[in-house]
């Protein structure tokens, strides 16, 4: 069986402050109801987004995982008019108590394109040959096109 997954990777404080919140809500629970805000506070931490692709099926799914259990309903795969990779900024918001601030940082998606302007987004790295490398294996098995829009000037690949 032939699939691409891409899993969208967490901060390492995610991890930490998930899977301390997950520890005080099981242990928080064997005396009081109350631990289940703090279970349910690091399980969304926890969470992983993604996509996954069977080029066997033709078919793809945006999930969700925690713990190794990913859910998420595959879907028919359109028909993929081409790949773009492009560079754009990837904005997190921090908060610290009563404030809070922008942080912003340069990354590389790879989208699959079908229906004129609709997308799959298949891939995000900060690494440009990366990039090119996940849309080149993609292309080869869908038999498409790459646009690459990195720099001001489009070109087909």
């Amino acid at each position: 069986m032939d699939v691409y997954i891409f899993k969208r990777k967490h901060l390492l404080w995610q991890y930490v402050l998930g899977i301390f919140a997950v520890i005080v809500g099981v242990l928080a629970l064997i005396r009081d109801i109350k631990g289940v805000v703090p279970l349910f506070i690091g399980g969304y931490l926890l969470v992983e987004n993604g996509i996954a692709i069977n080029f066997d099926n033709k078919t793809y799914r945006s999930f969700r995982s925690i713990f190794g259990i990913t859910v998420g309903p595959w879907k028919t795969l359109p028909n993929i008019e081409y790949i773009s990779v492009f560079k754009t900024t990837e904005v997190t918001t921090v908060w610290a108590r009563t404030a809070s601030t922008n942080v912003s940082s340069a990354v590389i998606q790879v989208n699959l394109f079908y229906d004129t302007n609709k997308k799959i987004e298949a891939y995000i790295t900060k690494d440009t040959n990366t990039a090119f490398d996940r849309a080149k294996s993609i292309a080869s098995k869908l038999n498409i096109d790459i646009l690459d829009a990195t720099t001001t000037d489009s070109k087909w690949l």
